[in-house]
């Protein structure tokens, strides 16, 4: 964006929806439009796949490894998924935070919980379906997944979706455009408050106090 200059300190971003709600599409977008966004690559103890770039994709670490990171308080939110473990290590967040980057968190109701508690100053956002139904058609529409699969993953958005409450914004996409714009919108919102741009402030009175001092001077001559 032509003229846009970024916060003192980025904002921590944390994005949370069910599948099949469109919210990494709408990440993406979102992170071609506004400068200084980046996302977290998450810790994980999973193998790297073909092509994966450690501290790119992912920061790929050994279990006990992984598990004295998490005894030395290293993460702002980590789960065990079935036998791997994964989460999002608070070093690499904070160096972009400082450096004026904001980063973006997509990760569930349970690691935004914890985030709550070890970062309170993140933003939380929903994106939301714009009825549950129509999840389950946009999920079968796909054709990809078993009756199983559907059904295991209709309950994992219940899930989800029970923690609408606790959330900052709500982004509901009926229509991919319009949300991405709501999303982009909440995001430049929270980048330009005053209380982040405390260098703006100072640059502003900066050019006043001149001013004033010449335009009072010819009235203070006699």
């Amino acid at each position: 964006m032509r003229g846009w200059t970024a916060p003192d300190e980025g904002v921590l971003f944390v994005i949370t929806g069910p599948s099949g709600v469109g919210k990494s599409t709408m990440i993406h977008a979102l992170m071609a439009e506004v400068p200084g966004l980046e996302f977290s690559a998450s810790a994980t103890t999973r193998a790297p796949r073909a092509g994966e770039v450690d501290g790119v994709d992912y920061h790929f670490l050994d279990q006990d490894t992984f598990d004295r990171r998490v005894d030395a308080g290293a993460f702002l939110e980590h789960a065990r998924v079935y036998d791997r473990s994964y989460g999002t290590l608070r070093a690499p967040v904070e160096q972009a935070l400082r450096a004026g980057r904001s980063v973006i968190l997509d990760i569930d109701l349970q690691g935004a919980r914890q985030v709550r508690q070890s970062w309170p100053g993140a933003v939380h956002l929903m994106i939301l379906p714009p009825r549950i139904a129509a999840l389950e058609e946009r999920l079968r529409a796909r054709a990809t997944d078993s009756e199983q699969v559907i059904l295991r993953r209709m309950r994992q958005v219940e899930g989800q979706l029970a923690g609408v409450g606790e959330y900052d914004y709500l982004v509901v996409n009926d229509d991919l455009a319009t949300a991405t714009g709501v999303l982009r919108g909440v995001v430049l919102a929270e980048l330009s408050r005053r209380s982040r741009r405390g260098s703006l402030v100072d640059a502003v009175l900066s050019e006043l106090d001149p001013r004033k001092r010449a335009v009072a001077a010819p009235s203070g001559q006699g």
